[in-house]
């Protein structure tokens, strides 16, 4: 019984160092904008969620100071406390106009909101069918709930009802849980065929929007307006990507709206969002979804960028997205290219195990970007590749 009961914690990071799994964080200061400040030297921000390059636009600042002045920095308690504001029900009206529900909730985080909403939905004798490329906090939201939860391969369609054939009539209710745009990829799945499986098999569908919103469909509400999907889906998303704020949301009926006011752990028991997150959110879904010329420049930039990556002869994965990844190599060549790239002014670090299966470099677009700043970047990366 004697020793140190924390040694573990040791040998563990010994291990992550190995395997070249270890992170740390790399401080950028400034304003959010197409440049950050590392290491003292302005660089060139390529790793953002800031798609429409909203999180340092003037408008949102004005609105958190004066959300701040009116209403002080926090919320003060639990929405069903002391934490209920105006902003808040003005927010969720907004956002549920913008995606076409009856009603919405806002999270403090997008985390948040899939690991209330999960375990509000189902439990112990029903089934999650999931994509197994889904994001961390669908996960976590699925194994907090208890119930039995299934990956089929990532966008597989046939896999999915192949599941749904073999295991929705074991179980009392069924949720489909997908990413609609996957974060560390880039690709779009087909939303439309998933909630036809879901309408053929009685499911629900819980869509998280996160790299969706803001940057797809005809007025940015993402991919649910996309391929035009009507009927009762749960979508959920944040606020702290092209919205660039924080927070998170679930949209959908008014019904299950307030079933989640009663029932969602992480909503009930946590501090309402800051007055300033939700103004600054607020102002950015008008934004967002008025301003179609930002929209528009992005996927200028995105066009741009896959063009002259395809030119170079650089394998792309798939991507409908503002986020292009590139593959390079297994983890220590990966992390080489993403140094040389900052060594040119250049921020997209590598993305590695066991976030994804194969490493990669992950460019995130922005509306902000010029096409001088997107030639910068292919110049570094044709030299780096050249070099190897």
């Amino acid at each position: 019984m004697n020793g140190d009961p924390y040694a573990w914690i040791r040998s563990d990071l010994a291990s992550l160092h190995r395997a070249g799994w270890y992170r740390s964080t790399l401080p950028g200061t400034g304003r959010a904008g197409a440049y950050t400040q590392i290491g003292g030297r302005p660089v060139l921000q390529f790793a953002s969620n800031d798609y429409l390059g909203l999180a340092g636009d003037g408008r949102l600042i004005e609105a958190a100071c004066r959300a701040t002045q009116h209403y002080g920095t926090g919320a003060t308690g639990s929405r069903l406390l002391s934490g209920e504001r105006p902003i808040h029900r003005e927010l969720e009206r907004a956002l549920a106009d913008w995606k076409g529900c009856e009603d919405c909730l806002v999270f403090s985080s997008g985390y948040l909101a899939n690991l209330g909403a999960i375990p509000a939905l189902v439990g112990r004798r029903d089934l999650i069918v999931a994509d197994e490329r889904n994001h961390a906090s669908l996960r976590s939201g699925a194994e907090l709930s208890g119930a039995r939860q299934l990956f089929y391969a990532h966008a597989d369609l046939a896999a999915l009802e192949a599941l749904l054939v073999a295991e929705r009539h074991r179980h009392r209710r069924c949720l489909i849980c997908t990413d609609t745009v996957f974060s560390m990829d880039g690709d779009l799945v087909d939303l439309a065929g998933i909630a036809r499986l879901a309408e053929d098999y009685r499911c629900m569908l819980l869509v998280d929007e996160a790299h969706a919103t803001g940057v797809i469909g005809p007025r940015g509400a993402g991919a649910v307006e996309h391929f035009g999907l009507p009927g009762p889906l749960v979508q959920m998303g944040t606020l702290s990507k092209a919205l660039g704020s924080l927070g998170g949301y679930i949209c959908g009926s008014a019904e299950l709206v307030d079933y989640l006011r009663n029932r969602a752990r992480s909503w009930i028991y946590t501090t309402g969002l800051s007055p300033a997150d939700a103004a600054a959110a607020t102002a950015a879904v008008a934004i967002a979804r008025n301003d179609a010329d930002r929209r528009e420049q992005l996927w200028e930039n995105i066009r741009h960028l896959r063009s002259e990556l395809d030119g170079l002869g650089i394998e792309q994965l798939p991507s409908d997205s503002a986020i292009l990844c590139v593959q390079v190599g297994d983890i220590e060549a990966t992390r080489r290219f993403a140094a040389k790239l900052l060594e040119d002014g250049i921020f997209a670090p590598a993305i590695r195990p066991p976030t994804v299966s194969t490493s990669r470099i992950r460019f995130s677009l922005s509306a902000i970007h010029t096409d001088e700043m997107i030639d910068r970047l292919l110049g570094a990366i044709g030299r780096w590749r050249q070099v190897g």
